[in-house]
C-alpha cells in the first residue's frame, strides 16, 4: 500500500483555458510530487507538449457544478481554468489532492472572520443602499469581485432556466462545446475580446425557446435564443447581437443592474458570500420582468459593438437592421423581450452608424460557422451567408 508521503504519479483528460482566450482546448494533467509540493502539468495531448506548469500549493477550486472540478491558480490570469469533467477524473483528483477541499474550507474560515468586521460597515451600507443604491450601482460593481460575480451569474443561469421551464421549456440546443456550432461561437467572442481587458469567460449558448431575445448574465454567460436566431437573416445581424451582448459582459452592466434592482438582499449575499438562497432570487425576477437596460447601458453596449465591428471589419448596422424588422411584424413583436430591453432609437442609430473609415468589409462569420450556428437547434438555414 503506498504511504502518504509516496509522491503522487497520475494522469486524466481536462479542458484547459489560459485566463487570455475564452475557448477551451483539451489537455491531459499530470499530477506529480506530493500534494502539498507537486505540481499539475498541463500538456497539448496532440504532440505532448508542456502548456503550463501550476503548483499545487497555488491552486484552489473555483465554484462549479456538483459533477465538475474548476480549478484556478494563485497568480495566473483571472479566467485561467482546468474544467475536469469526467465523473472518473474527478474523483481522482479529489483523492490525490485533498488541498483542494482544505483550501476553500480555509478560505471560508476567513471570510466568516471578515463578518465580524464587516457588521458596522454592514449597517452603514445597507442604509446608504436603501437611499441610493440604483444611482450608486456602478460604484457598488467596482468592488464586487469578478469571482463573485461568476457565482452570482451561475446562480442566475440556474433561475433562468426555471423560469423558462415553467413557461414552456429551456434548453441549450447543443451542449457539446467541441462541436462546429460552439466552436464558431468561442471563435467569435475571441476574435471580438481581442485586445480588450475582461476578467470574465464569455460563454455563448444557442436556447431553445418561443421568446424572441439575447441576454447577457452577470459573470459572462450569453443566451441567444432560438426564436431570436429564426428571425436573424445574415451573420452580420447575428454578430451585432453577439457583439453587444458582449459589451454587456465586458461593462458588467447586468451586474449593475441586478444591484440596482434586488434589493439590500444581494447586498447580504455579497457580505455573506451567499448567492445561492433568496438573496438573488427577487432580483432576478425584477430583472428579467420588469427592468430594462439604462439608456446609458445600451448606448455602451452599442459602442463596444460597433467598435469591434471597425476592427473585425463587419457590418454593425445588421444590428439595428434585426430589431427594425422585427419591430415591423405587430403580431411578433407583442411578445418580443427583445425590444424592451434593447429599445433602437435614433440615437442608437445613429452611434451604430458612426464609424471611422475602414478597408472594404469582410464576412463576420465563415459560410460553414453561420451554417453550424443555424443548424444548431435543428432549424433552416437562413439566406444571408457569404
Amino acid at each position: 500500500m503506498r504511504s502518504t508521503s509516496d509522491p503522487i504519479e497520475i494522469a486524466f483528460s481536462a479542458h484547459f483555458q489560459d485566463g487570455n482566450l475564452a475557448r477551451l482546448r483539451p489537455i491531459r494533467v499530470r499530477v506529480a510530487g506530493k500534494d502539498a509540493e507537486g505540481a499539475l502539468i498541463v500538456i497539448d495531448p496532440a504532440n505532448g507538449r508542456e502548456l503550463a506548469q501550476w503548483p499545487t500549493a497555488d491552486v484552489f477550486t473555483v465554484p462549479s457544478r456538483r459533477d465538475t472540478i474548476r480549478i484556478g491558480r494563485e497568480g495566473a490570469p483571472a479566467g485561467a481554468r482546468i474544467i475536469v469533467e469526467d465523473p472518473s477524473a474527478v474523483a481522482v483528483v479529489r483523492a490525490a489532492l485533498p488541498g483542494l477541499g482544505r483550501k476553500r474550507n480555509a478560505d471560508k474560515r476567513r471570510q466568516m472572520g471578515l463578518i465580524g468586521l464587516s457588521s458596522a460597515a454592514l449597517v452603514a451600507f445597507v442604509a446608504a443602499y436603501l437611499v441610493g443604491v440604483p444611482l450608486l450601482a456602478g460604484r457598488v460593481v467596482s468592488v464586487i469581485s469578478p469571482a463573485w460575480e461568476t457565482q452570482v451569474g451561475e446562480t442566475v443561469a440556474e433561475q433562468v432556466a426555471e423560469i423558462f421551464e415553467a413557461q414552456g421549456g429551456f434548453e441549450i440546443c447543443d451542449p457539446d462545446p467541441d462541436s462546429p456550432g460552439n466552436r464558431a461561437l468561442s471563435s467569435f467572442a475571441d476574435r471580438v475580446l481581442q485586445g480588450v481587458e475582461s476578467p470574465f469567460d464569455v460563454r455563448i449558448a444557442v436556447v431553445r425557446s418561443e421568446v424572441a431575445n439575447a441576454i447577457a448574465l452577470p459573470g459572462g454567460r450569453i443566451y441567444y435564443f432560438s426564436a431570436l436566431l429564426d428571425e436573424t437573416r445574415t451573420p452580420e445581424e447575428f454578430a451585432g447581437v453577439l457583439a453587444h451582448e458582449i459589451g454587456h459582459v465586458v461593462h458588467r452592466h447586468s451586474m449593475e443592474q441586478l444591484v440596482a434592482s434586488a434589493g439590500t438582499g444581494l447586498l447580504v449575499g455579497f457580505v455573506l458570500g451567499d448567492v445561492t438562497g433568496l438573496s438573488v432570487a427577487g432580483a432576478l425576477g425584477v430583472m428579467l420582468v420588469d427592468s430594462n437596460f439604462s439608456r446609458r447601458h445600451e448606448l455602451e453596449a452599442d459602442r463596444f459593438a460597433r467598435l469591434a465591428a471597425e476592427r473585425m471589419q463587419f457590418d454593425v448596422s445588421g444590428l439595428a437592421d434585426l430589431l427594425d424588422r422585427v419591430t415591423g411584424e405587430d403580431a411578433f413583436a407583442e411578445a418580443l423581450a427583445l425590444l424592451s430591453t434593447h429599445p433602437l432609437t435614433e440615437d442608437r442609430r445613429a452611434a451604430l452608424a458612426a464609424r471611422t473609415p475602414v478597408p472594404p468589409r469582410v464576412p463576420a462569420l465563415t459560410s460553414a460557422q453561420w451554417q453550424a450556428i443555424t443548424e444548431m437547434c435543428g432549424g433552416p438555414v437562413p439566406a444571408g451567408a457569404d
